[in-house]
């Protein structure tokens, strides 16, 4: 039963000789639950439904208030910290993806950087001062642990550390710790093209590879403070010797097995993210360059005993390899193998979960699991072995884990009205330099006047009316000669604001580097890296977490400058 049609705009309540009751809309049954309150709606007329006798209804004609009776409201939206978010350069949709593949180190296990330096350079010196270096020398310096970054190239020829923008040019160089002046820079890596791929130079382009860089320039500096003469390749071959001989003889990684808590960060979410990826469907692999005891040990320590659904990390991955040898994986087709107990034998199809293989090529392992490559996601923190080798060779899609973000995102954040003072600083200048085109034209219009003039030209007397204009378009060159040369003050003045805002920027990121991912308005060498060869990149794997696993992650427009 329907009654009491009522208007918009009038004002109502609804009384029964029991309760008091809302108009509301939909059908939705009467409860004595609610108090009386307003509800509003489009201006129509429409029923208000009851079911009690001897009613009177007068509405006042709001919004309807939720929550309804035993019904929470809903929460407010969250927004993902920029500092955990998954940055897009790629279009990715994760629903479309069948296997997530992961390495190890410094993906799914987050090394304590500034103490696996320390050990780095501990267990190399011995090594150094064997073949020869002074163990008064190496002993007494102070190893500055953060003075390297992912992303610098050294010069083995003159000594130098640089960072370069994306084009391959070098905007900061050390030589030791001593930075190198704009003249030094310019006089000997601005005139010709840099060849980064001869064996001149080399990358630090791991966190594993940053202890290399600590030690070279502290050396180069102390030796060079003595009056020695530095073999400048020379030392940095030792140094390389030396550190992958700590790896090989179980200094560097039997320190790291016998306490992983000094070393590694446990991510309380690492188990919860690939169980969160698997109860979708996915398939999980594990793809590492460390042999299986080391592994073992370190993936028990992350994921042992993370869920009780899970009785070993091996029931997290379908596939389990190990020893990889990245890059090579991707470029060779060494024979995939199987171990059995302490003997490894050839793997044969189909991939057993729980076994433990070694070894392999990109082919074999596509064509054992039965995948094509854009169906295949990998995680990696290595921009050459992981990420680079695997786009350029494969179809696999990357994601890369830079666990720099965080701090790199948080610097971001703190100077972006330094970013808004530049820009405002930057389009005044295009406005001073548009300025200071005009006057320039204007004083090559000017002479051509005067020069044009009868008096110049013929050199003989001249009426006083052509003396006048003469005069003064002689006195507007000169008056717009005045503007050009104060329009230039101004800019110059521009260019020192914008240069010292620029170096505060700086200061808020690495205090030798500046940023990882840019090197002034440019993006850096690295930055440009992982523009180009990783999909997302991230500061750690369980950032998926927050993420549904059948995301789509779309990259923002790219803009040219003619679109700006």
């Amino acid at each position: 039963m329907f009654a009491g049609a009522c208007s918009f705009g009038e004002e109502a309540t609804v009384q029964s000789r029991d309760t008091v009751l809302p108009c509301y809309r939909r059908g939705l049954p009467p409860t004595t639950d609610f108090l009386p309150r307003t509800v509003r709606f489009s201006p129509r007329t429409f029923p208000c439904r009851v079911g009690y006798s001897s009613l009177q209804v007068s509405v006042a004609f709001e919004q309807l208030v939720l929550p309804l009776g035993g019904v929470s409201p809903p929460a407010e939206p969250t927004r993902i910290p920029r500092t955990r978010r998954v940055f897009v350069n790629r279009h990715l949709r994760l629903g479309q993806i069948d296997w997530v593949g992961f390495d190890m180190d410094y993906t799914l296990a987050i090394y304590n950087q500034t103490e696996m330096d320390a050990l780095s350079i501990q267990g190399t010196m011995g090594k150094l001062v064997a073949r020869g270096y002074p163990e008064s020398v190496l002993h007494h310096i102070s190893y500055p642990m953060h003075f390297p970054m992912r992303g610098l190239l050294i010069d083995k020829r003159h000594g130098h550390i640089l960072k370069m923008d994306r084009f391959k040019v070098v905007q900061k160089g050390y030589h030791g710790l001593r930075e190198l002046s704009k003249e030094e820079i310019r006089s000997l890596y601005q005139h010709r093209k840099i060849r980064t791929n001869t064996g001149r130079y080399h990358w630090i382009d791991t966190l594993y590879a940053l202890s290399e860089a600590t030690l070279y320039a502290a050396i180069v500096d102390a030796l060079e403070a003595r009056g020695d003469e530095v073999d400048y390749a020379r030392l940095f071959a030792d140094i390389r010797e030396c550190i992958d001989e700590a790896h090989r003889d179980g200094t560097i990684v039997d320190a790291v097995m016998n306490d992983l808590p000094r070393f590694i960060e446990r991510d309380p979410n690492l188990a919860s993210t690939l169980h969160k990826l698997r109860s979708a469907g996915k398939k999980l692999f594990l793809l590492t360059n460390s042999r299986w005891e080391y592994t073992e040990r370190m993936m028990t320590y992350l994921l042992g005993d993370a869920m009780p659904e899970y009785p070993s990390f091996r029931h997290y991955f379908d596939v389990i390899i190990v020893a990889a040898q990245k890059p090579a994986f991707f470029q060779e087709r060494r024979p995939l193998m199987v171990r059995d107990g302490d003997s490894v034998r050839p793997a044969a199809p189909p991939l057993e979960r729980g076994a433990i293989y070694e070894g392999g090529n990109l082919l074999d392992v596509e064509r054992f699991l039965n995948v094509s490559g854009d169906r295949v996601l990998y995680v990696g923190d290595h921009i050459y072995g992981d990420i680079l080798r695997s786009k350029k060779e494969s179809a696999w899609r990357t994601a890369m884990i830079i666990q720099e973000m965080e701090a790199e995102v948080i610097a971001h954040e703190a100077c972006r009205d330094h970013h808004a003072q530049c820009g405002l600083l930057e389009n005044r200048r295009e406005e001073l330099e548009d300025q200071l085109r005009f006057y320039q034209q204007r004083i090559k219009d000017l002479s051509r006047q005067i020069e044009e003039s009868p008096r110049v030209t013929n050199g003989a007397s001249s009426p006083p009316r052509v003396d006048y204009a003469i005069s003064f378009l002689e006195a507007e060159r000169a008056r717009a000669k005045r503007t050009v040369e104060r329009i230039r003050g101004q800019l110059r003045a521009l260019d020192v604001d914008i240069g010292r805002i620029e170096r505060e920027i700086d200061r808020h990121f690495h205090p030798y580097w500046g940023s990882l991912l840019k090197e002034a308005n440019e993006v850096s060498s690295f930055g440009d890296q992982v523009e180009e060869y990783a999909c997302i990149y991230t500061s750690r794997v369980s950032n998926l977490l927050a993420y549904s696993p059948l995301q789509t992650f779309r990259s923002p427009r790219d803009l040219m400058p003619h679109e700006l």
